[in-house]
Formats: structure tokens, sequence, C-alpha cells
């Protein structure tokens, strides 16, 4: 098992196999726009563990895994021995002598975490109430397509301090660009999750005027993550003046982009003149889940390849 390669954040990959997966997910992306037919996973398997809801998670994993000639097994909590409380390490043992490769999608990190270190092939971070690489992957892929690459620029987070925004900073230090963070007092970042909270590649904001001030990407995400529905009511309360609005967006730069992961609430996080307008990628990000993806299981199953 210690030779197996796992993608539980971001930082798992050095700068180089980053880069290599990224573009080895443009090649795909040509490929399939093309309809060439590339299936060098025939008779391997994905298995898909879903402990929280998912669209774009199960979608892009699934499709990608048949495009590749692969299958998907799609697993819910609630349809196996995991929801009446079998250990995670004895999932991982009986899963992993059955597949190929294992996507979880889940709360806490140490679930995938405890996952990884019981199995015999890799697991992927789907998402977890901590970090969502995968998300990340294929937004920092949206915005290579459409400025070129992200190194030197600014990416400005407003919102809350989630995983998309531990994400956003521990890529900051791996790929050479600039966070501006402005959260609302009370949701501040934890430093012990971004991996960049005090280095150079990070500026916090308590005015997220000030963060997107000449900005090229601006990102947002719901005001409410799941598992926090509690607190919905008092959390609109406390992000009414971080809503990514077109007011917001003319103090980036004039060709800034504007990304949110979805599902997105218009009217909340961010306008709808915003998300629909002609900055926005969100479409593009979606999409693009799948190429990174069919990317990053390629990798982890083949290494790299010319083919």
């Amino acid at each position: 098992m210690a030779n197996v390669r796992h993608f539980l954040q971001l930082t798992d990959f050095d700068r180089a196999e980053l880069d290599y997966v990224l573009e080895r997910a443009r090649i795909l992306k040509d490929r399939q726009r093309e309809g060439t037919s590339y299936q060098p996973l025939k008779g391997r398997t994905l298995a898909m563990i879903f402990a929280k809801n998912s669209t774009r998670t199960r979608v892009s994993f699934e499709a990608g895994m048949a495009q590749f000639g692969g299958h998907a097994l799609f697993l819910s909590s609630r349809d196996t021995q995991l929801g009446r409380g079998e250990p995670i390490e004895d999932v991982a043992e009986v899963i992993s002598r059955m597949v190929d490769v294992v996507m979880i999608r889940t709360f806490e990190q140490s679930i995938v975490e405890r996952f990884a270190a019981h199995s015999r092939v890799p697991v992927i971070n789907g998402l977890t109430d901590e970090y969502h690489p995968c998300q990340i992957l294929a937004d920092i892929f949206t915005f290579i397509e459409r400025r070129g690459s992200i190194a030197g620029r600014t990416v400005a987070w407003v919102g809350d301090s989630n995983n998309v925004c531990n994400t956003w900073l521990q890529a900051a230090a791996v790929f050479g660009f600039r966070m501006h963070v402005s959260t609302p007092p009370g949701y501040e970042l934890e430093p012990d999750r971004g991996g960049a909270a005090d280095s150079t590649h990070l500026a916090r904001f308590s005015r997220p005027q000030d963060a997107v001030r000449g900005a090229d990407l601006v990102a947002t995400d719901v005001w409410t993550s799941m598992g926090f529905e509690d607190e919905a009511e008092e959390r609109k309360r406390q992000f009414a003046a971080y809503q990514v609005n077109s007011e917001l967006m003319r103090l980036a730069r004039p060709d800034a982009l504007f990304m949110h992961c979805l599902p997105a609430h218009r009217g909340e996080e961010v306008d709808a003149a915003v998300i629909d307008g002609p900055q926005s990628v969100v479409w593009d990000e979606a999409e693009n889940r799948l190429h990174t993806q069919k990317a990053l299981i390629e990798f982890l199953l083949l290494g790299k390849t010319d083919n």
C-alpha cells in the first residue's frame, strides 16, 4: 500500500505532476470534442462513495469512466454497511480488493485519510469539509484555458472560508499566484487548513471591495455549505455585505473572470447579473470537472503516458 498514490489534497501532487495532469486534461478534452474514442481503462472499475449529495461530482466521474471504457459504481451510505457503522478501515480493505480506484465525497478529511491508509488502490477526495481538490484542479484549468498561466495573478475570494477557499490557498503556494480573501467576522480562515495562511501568497481584507480591487479572478461559494444548514438564516445576515454583484466586479480587472463551484443561490452570494453575465465561466468550470478528473484517474492508474 505504501506505493499507492492518492489525491486527498491538492498538495499530494507537486507542481510538475499538476502541470502534467492539466496538460493531459487539455488533450483529453480536445479528443472528446473531436469525437475520438480513447478507452485505456477497459475492464477497470471506479467505486464512488457518497456520504454527501452531488450532481457535478457524480456525473463527471461516472461519465469519465464510461468514456474511458471503464465502469463506475455508485455507493451511498444508505446502501452500504457504512450507514450501519461498519469501520471505515474494514470497508477500505474490502472495496479496494474489488475495484481499481475509489472516489469519496464525505464530511471530515480524516475519513478519506483513514480509508486511503487501508486501501490497496488510489483514493480521490471528491469533497470533504476541509478540502475540495478536484474542484480547484478544474478551476485552474478553466483559468488557463481563458487567460493563460495563473502564476503571478491575483485571485479574490469573497465569502465563507470553506473547503474550496482552503484549497485555493494551497493552489496559490503551488502555482505561484496571490490570494485576496475577504470573509465576515467570525468566519475567518483557519490557519491550519489552507497551508498558505501566513505565506507571501495571501492577503486578508475585511472589506470585499479591497479584496477584489485589481483581481484577475473573483470566486465565491454558497454562504451555507452542507452540514451547516442550521446556521442558514444567521449566515444570510452575517454575509449580506459579501455578495458578488456587478458593482463589486467593476473593481476587478476589466477582463476578470468570475467562478463559482455550484450550486449557486442567485440573490445571495452572487447576483444573477454576474453569474449569468459575460465574465462568468461557471459552466466551463462544471464541464472541466469531467476532463481534469479523467486526467487525474489516468495518471493515478497508468502514470505518465504519451497516448
